[in-house]
């Protein structure tokens, strides 16, 4: 690790900032360096094999280009800075800000590490563009939910920039963003209340789960494919209606893609990538394998729209794609309409990104988490038992009489912390924050670490306790401290199926089965391997033993 000292002055008083160089970040910036300069060379080799009499004039040339080009890097990053009077944070270096100073594998920690130097509201400079960091309820707060309008705008995203073009539901913005998200809502919200409900689609892929956990026969298993197919399964047949088999090859192809996409997203390489996109894109890079991925993905789901098409009675819509279909010909002389072709595919793409590896990351986190504390397991299960019995599935009615089991699905989502900076938010306006002036446009990252590890909202937050979400005579207890779904106009869109889901789920497998672990409870550790977008627990191996 290497440490540098900067020392800027502003009339007679001083401030030290101290620049940490993680080693991991040494060795990317060395390998950018290196390939900058191979292509570099190989320019000039080039050059000078065709052209050698013209070599003085030509390593000019490029030289002259080079400096023209940082003087103009320098000029439009000052004036970034200048914009507004954005809150305090560690002094950047030209060009590349503080990129330095961030722990790329984990970004959170060295989020923390600022907010105690520079309190709840900060900035820092990922490349040359500034980002306003809220940290703490209060700010977090004080953003999100109390000026959310304000705050309601998607901050920039380079990896997915290019794939996603601004459309979807996830990474969209201003009208587009508004219609689409409407839509999406109104269109879940009537598949819950159709011949086959939403609940009843998580229950069928349930039992399914079930089967296919039985066939383990109580062999050490990684459980990780398993609980990615049932919230795949479930994301199907609300898109596609129809769930696929276990084994069933596309099915599994498309898992994996998105499997991959999201270990590839929670990447140092990443980090760096929408720190300075132009420049990394045309490197060799694990982005690569994720923009195939997408493309792939796009294909998948274009197809299965044709298929639609095909067969479409506009009278009777059986899944997501259908009501889609069936407003974008509503809207077919509408020039300015927001529901294309091109937009149904990126918004399938975006309900399965975000409803499909969370969850399944989410179940398996949470079955680790449960095989350290069995004391909290064996309590799930005798409240499982004691409402629901062995003869009939969980249904979410049964949810307001179990209310440790609710307590502890919380816990697990608050303990895990799978979001911790949440996706970038952005300012729709210029803005006064507290003190700040914040132009329109700044990125927003709000932490949501500080808020789902608040002492004020959870007492020991780095203990597992169900106890945060209890109150004393044992009833289930709401927390204004809870953003595992972030919060304001920008909360997840699929907040409701994931809440169902994960109850439906988790209450299914510990009905059946009894967890077992191969070590000791004491010797289990849940630290995430990575946490960069999303945070990935270590892997494991369990027993699934019948009840």
């Amino acid at each position: 690790m290497t440490v540098f000292v900067l020392i800027s002055t502003n009339g007679s008083e001083s401030t030290e900032d101290k620049i940490i160089i993680y080693p991991k970040v040494q060795r990317l910036c060395a390998y950018l360096i290196i390939n900058l300069n191979l292509v570099f060379i190989k320019s000039l080799d080039s050059k000078l094999s065709t052209a050698f009499t013209q070599s003085t004039a030509m390593d000019l040339f490029i030289v002259l280009v080079i400096c023209l080009s940082c003087l103009i890097s320098f000029f439009l990053w000052n004036q970034n800075r200048a914009k507004g009077k954005l809150p305090p944070g560690p002094t950047p270096l030209p060009i590349i800000g503080n990129i330095l100073q961030i722990n790329t594998k984990n970004v959170s920690k060295s989020l923390s590490k600022l907010a105690e130097n520079y309190g709840p509201v900060f900035t820092v400079y990922f490349g040359m563009k500034p980002t306003v960091v809220l940290y703490g309820y209060e700010a977090v707060k004080e953003a999100l939910i109390d000026r959310s309008e304000e705050f309601s705008g998607r901050g920039h995203f380079p990896l997915l920039d290019w794939t996603i073009q601004g459309l979807g539901i996830v990474f969209s913005n201003g009208e587009k963003w508004k219609q689409t998200r409407r839509f999406s809502l109104t269109v879940l919200r009537n598949m819950g209340m159709g011949k086959k409900t939403v609940e009843d689609r998580i229950q069928e892929e349930a039992l399914y789960l079930v089967e296919a956990l039985k066939k383990t026969n109580a062999s050490p298993c990684d459980p990780t494919f398993l609980l990615g197919c049932a919230p795949c399964n479930v994301i199907c047949s609300i898109i596609f209606q129809n769930r696929f088999e276990y084994d069933d090859k596309d099915f599994l192809t498309l898992l994996e893609y998105f499997h991959e996409n999201l270990l590839i997203s929670s990447t140092s390489w990443i980090q760096l990538y929408n720190a300075f996109p132009l420049l990394i894109h045309y490197l060799p890079g694990s982005h690569h394998v994720l923009f195939k991925n997408i493309a792939n993905q796009f294909k998948f789901i274009s197809e299965k729209i044709k298929e639609h098409e095909e067969s479409l009675n506009f009278s009777n819509p059986r899944d997501f794609i259908d009501y889609f279909l069936i407003k974008i010909e509503k809207e077919k002389h509408n020039k300015q309409s927001e529901f294309t072709m091109d937009n149904l595919i990126i918004t399938i793409w975006d309900v399965f990104s975000a409803g499909t590896e969370t969850t399944s990351t989410t179940l398996r986190y949470g079955l680790l988490v449960l095989l350290k504390h069995p004391d909290v397991t064996a309590k799930v299960q005798e409240e499982i038992h004691r409402v629901v019995g062995r003869h009939r599935s969980p249904c979410m009615q049964d949810r307001s009489c179990m209310p440790y089991t609710d307590a502890v699905v919380h816990e697990i989502q608050r303990y895990i912390d799978l979001v911790p900076n949440n996706l970038p938010h952005s300012v729709t306006q210029d803005i006064k924050f507290r003190e700040y002036l914040i132009p329109k446009g700044t990125t927003i990252l709000t932490s949501l670490t500080s808020v789902l590890h608040d002492e004020k909202g959870f007492p020991n937050p780095d203990q597992f306790d169900p106890g945060h979400f209890l109150d004393e005579n044992g009833s289930f207890k709401k927390s204004d401290y809870f953003m595992a779904f972030s919060a304001g106009k920008r909360v997840c869109v699929g907040e409701g199926l994931a809440r169902m889901e994960l109850f439906l789920l988790l209450t299914n497998i510990l009905q059946h089965f009894t967890l077992k672990p191969l070590v000791d409870p004491k010797d289990i550790d849940t630290t995430p391997i990575a946490n960069g977008l999303g945070a990935t627990p270590p892997s494991y191996k369990l027993c699934f033993v019948p009840v």
